[in-house]
Order: C-alpha cells, then structure tokens, then sequence
C-alpha cells in the first residue's frame, strides 16, 4: 500500500471518528442541561475535579483527541509519500485498525458502558462505588492502550521513513 493510500485511510478514518466525537459532546451537553441521574453526595462534589462532572468526559476527550491524532498521522504518511521512501507495510495497516477499533472500544466502554456499569453497580459514579468505578475506568485504560500501541507502531514506520525522506527528493 503506497504511503498516500495509508494517509487517506488515517485522515478519513480520524475524520470519521472526530464525528463521532461531536456526537458524544451532545452527551455531555445534554448530562449538564438534565443534571445527573442520580442527587451528588460529598464525596461526589469533594472529588468533582477527577470527574469533570460527567461521566463522558474522559472517553469524549480521547475520541476527540485521539481522531485528529490519526488526522495527523494520515497527513504525514500523505507528505511523505512525495518522497522516495518505501511504501507501508502490514505493521502501519495494523496500526490504522488499531487505533479506529481502539477509538469505537473507547466509545462503546466509557459512554455506552456507563449505563451498562451503573445497572451493575447503580450511582457507581455518584456515590462513588470503588469496584463499578474502577472496572469502568480499566476499561477504558485499556482501550487507550491498544490506542497508544496503534499510534506507537504508526509513529515508528513515520520515523524510520522520515529518516530516509530527508536525504531523498520529493517526487
């Protein structure tokens, strides 16, 4: 796959995701225009600034940052491939999946696992229930991860082409 190909596939990809985002913002706004499901205890409101009362916050963030992060990626797979350096391989491809399933699993444990959490362990994120609390938030963790290795393994191919753009001339 030459490096243009890969870089649409990234841009289109974190394009589609940024999307997705906004979606998930709409969330946000409307937890903040309702309230929350359940009444705020003190330890809810003593540690307000962890949580950044609502519960979307962090898996919101990730997908928004996360999809111009593979915007980026795609622009610099794109850049490069006017240069003379090799084409993608199957680490890059395995990457861009990475880094789009990572973002839907983020999507799917942090917004739509919320309610799936607090049927388990109910007002986990008001009371705060530690167990309901911490297995959403691993989770989560986990779906970064395997984003930070996607991106990782995209970083590296960039790195090691980039290396060999700086001699080369564009075409």
């Amino acid at each position: 796959m030459s490096r243009a190909q890969a870089g649409g596939q990234f841009i289109r990809s974190g394009f589609a995701l940024l999307f997705l985002g906004f979606v998930m913002s709409v969330g946000m706004v409307m937890h903040y225009v309702v309230g929350g499901q359940y009444p705020t205890g003190h330890d809810f409101r003593s540690n307000v600034t962890l949580w950044w009362a609502c519960p979307w916050t962090l898996s919101t963030a990730v997908v928004l940052g996360g999809s111009l992060c593979m915007i980026v990626i795609g622009t610099v797979h794109t850049s490069l491939g006017r240069f003379s350096v090799p084409d993608v391989g199957l680490a890059t491809r395995i990457a861009h999946w990475l880094c789009v399933l990572a973002l839907l699993a983020i999507f799917l444990t942090g917004y739509i696992g919320y309610f799936v959490v607090d049927a388990i362990w109910p007002m986990f994120y008001y009371a705060p229930v530690a167990e309901g609390k911490n297995a959403w938030l691993l989770m989560q963790l986990a779906c970064i991860v395997v984003f930070a290795l996607g991106v990782g393994v995209g970083s590296l191919d960039i790195w090691c082409a980039s290396r060999g753009a700086i001699s080369a001339t564009p075409m």
